[in-house]
């Protein structure tokens, strides 16, 4: 993973009111460094050659509102137009930002959580940590393709963390669903995301199997296995 921090003028007025808010990231096309504003088209954004425009969606890590900074985490296991550009990204670089968008509420009654997830899914972790009272308990687990990945979470007095390796040739997110399948008791409120189809083996769980009703469940597919990023 790779940390790049955005800056400027152009934040000021920027506010990240609830946990786990996403912005989307407008990027230059590849092989340009300088970004093009889309057209909708009612379908979809485009440029002017007629090809897709390069936006990807992202939950920061942390916005400054002093100085005017946003912090985003870039997963780079895999090509595509997001981890390309973090890549080679420089000093001076630009992008387009705007958001932001969906949040994650967690059940307000809940005293007990289990967030778990894949790299995609730290930023969103340590935003949620940061939010969660001090006196509830909170499970992480957190699979990792990359040991460069442990960024430092939030510290919580009641949180306990456990990294997860991810196992090469098993499918993403394999040791979350192990983890979280292998729990005698869950706690109040489940936050999960990650690869779709390993999130959607975990609402099967949750829901079907151990019962749980969808106010005590937030589960996100954040990526896709084989879809292409460009």
């Amino acid at each position: 993973m790779v940390r790049v921090v955005l800056g400027g003028d152009e934040l000021a007025g920027f506010t990240i009111e609830s946990a786990a808010s996403s912005v989307r990231l407008l990027l230059p096309p590849a092989g340009h460094d300088v970004i093009e504003m889309p057209t909708w088209t009612g379908n979809q954004f485009e440029l002017a050659t007629g090809e897709r425009a390069p936006i990807r969606t992202f939950t920061p890590r942390a916005f400054d509102a002093e100085r005017l900074e946003l912090t985003l985490d870039f997963v780079l296991h895999e090509r595509g137009a997001a981890a390309d550009w973090a890549r080679r990204a420089d000093v001076g670089d630009e992008v387009a930002i705007s958001g932001p968008g969906r949040s994650e509420m967690l059940d307000p009654a809940a005293r007990s959580f289990l967030l778990a997830g894949d790299e995609s899914a730290i930023p969103a972790i340590g935003q949620l940590l940061e939010t969660i009272d001090a006196d509830h308990t909170v499970a992480v687990h957190i699979e990792i393709t990359d040991p460069g990945a442990r960024f430092e979470l939030p510290v919580h007095p009641k949180a306990t963390t456990t990294w997860h390796d991810a196992v090469a040739g098993a499918a993403p997110c394999d040791a979350i669903v192990a983890a979280v399948e292998g729990l005698d008791e869950l706690p109040d409120a489940v936050w999960v995301a990650g690869e779709a189809a390993a999130v959607q083996r975990l609402r099967t769980h949750l829901f079907d199997e151990r019962g749980l009703t969808r106010k005590r469940v937030t589960a996100r597919g954040y990526w896709k296995l084989g879809r292409s990023a460009n």
